[in-house]
C-alpha cells in the first residue's frame, strides 16, 4: 500500500501561506519563496532531491502540473531527469492528452480514483504544490504525512495551505530539521485516535 504525502517539499510562509511562491501568478505577495528563501535555497535543493528520490511516484492537481512540466521537461541534471522519469498522476476532468513523460490522468471521483491509487502503489506518493487537491485529501482521510518547509515570512493574506474546510485534524510531530540558517522542515503523520 502507498503512502500519502503532502510535500515536494510542501513550502508555507510562517503564517501558512502556500499561494504565489514564485511571484508568477500575480498575487501582491508573491515571490516570497526567493526573497524570503536567501542563501538557504541551495540547501532546499538538496532536500528536494532527496524527496523525489525517495517517491515512488508524484500526484498532482492540474495548474500544478502543468507549472511543473513547463519548468522541468526541458531540464537536465539529477532531479529533472528523476522528475522527467518518474511516473506522474494528475487529477484532472479536462486534461485529455498529458504532455509530460510517464503521465496518467486520474478522472471521475478524485477519493476513489487516489484511494485505488494508493492500494495499487507501494512506497510514497508525494503530493508537491497542489495545496487545493491536498485538502481534499485530507478532508478524506487519505494523507498520511505533512511535510513543510517554512519560510521566515509573514504575507498577512493569501492562500493557506489547510485553508477553512474539513474540520479538526490531529497531528504529530515526527521529524524536525534546519535547512541552511533560516528555513524550518518539519514533517507530521496524522493521528486519527489522538
Amino acid at each position: 500500500m502507498g503512502k500519502i504525502v503532502m510535500s515536494g517539499p510542501q513550502n508555507v510562509s510562517l503564517d501558512g501561506v502556500v499561494q504565489d511562491p514564485d511571484g508568477k501568478e500575480g498575487f501582491e505577495r508573491g515571490g516570497w519563496f526567493l526573497q524570503s528563501g536567501g542563501k538557504d535555497l541551495e540547501q532546499w535543493n538538496k532536500i528536494a532531491l532527496e524527496e523525489a528520490l525517495r517517491a515512488e511516484a508524484w500526484l498532482l492537481g492540474r495548474k500544478s502540473y502543468e507549472f511543473f512540466g513547463t519548468r522541468w521537461r526541458p531540464r537536465s541534471g539529477e532531479l529533472a531527469d528523476r522528475l522527467n522519469s518518474m511516473p506522474k498522476y494528475v487529477v484532472s476532468s479536462t486534461l485529455e492528452e498529458p504532455d509530460w513523460n510517464n503521465s496518467t490522468v486520474l478522472k471521475g471521483d478524485v477519493v476513489s480514483e487516489v484511494s485505488k491509487l494508493k492500494q495499487e502503489l507501494d512506497g510514497e506518493i508525494i503530493v508537491p504544490a497542489s495545496y487545493r487537491l491536498g485538502r481534499t485529501l485530507i478532508e478524506h482521510d487519505l494523507v498520511d504525512e505533512v511535510r513543510l518547509v517554512v519560510f521566515p515570512v509573514v504575507l498577512g493574506a493569501g492562500e493557506r495551505f489547510f485553508g477553512e474546510a474539513g474540520g479538526k485534524k490531529a497531528m504529530r510531530l515526527v521529524d524536525t530539521r534546519t535547512i541552511g540558517d533560516g528555513l524550518a522542515f518539519l514533517t507530521y503523520e496524522f493521528a486519527p485516535n489522538a
